[in-house]
């Protein structure tokens, strides 16, 4: 069995400045489906629904708030 590493390269990099990423698309992908068959993740167990009337609100932060809150489709 070939070694599931060998076919992974390093690239050489730019430092990206603040707010830049110096990666293409391409590349993203291309890394992220090297790095797929690495991570397992657990099975999904669905929550046991929870009947309306025990729900008796939503506490949500102020930073959270704001960020909600300037989303055009919901601030207004």
């Amino acid at each position: 069995m070939p070694n599931p590493t060998s076919h992974v390269t390093l690239h050489e990099r730019r430092p990206a400045g603040l707010g830049q990423i110096d990666i293409s698309l391409a590349e993203l992908r291309g890394d992220s489906a090297r790095m797929a068959p690495h991570w397992v993740a657990p099975p999904v167990t669905p929550a046991d629904p929870v009947h309306p009337s025990l729900i008796h609100g939503v506490v949500v932060g102020p930073a959270s708030a704001r960020l909600v809150g300037s989303m055009p489709g919901y601030g207004d």
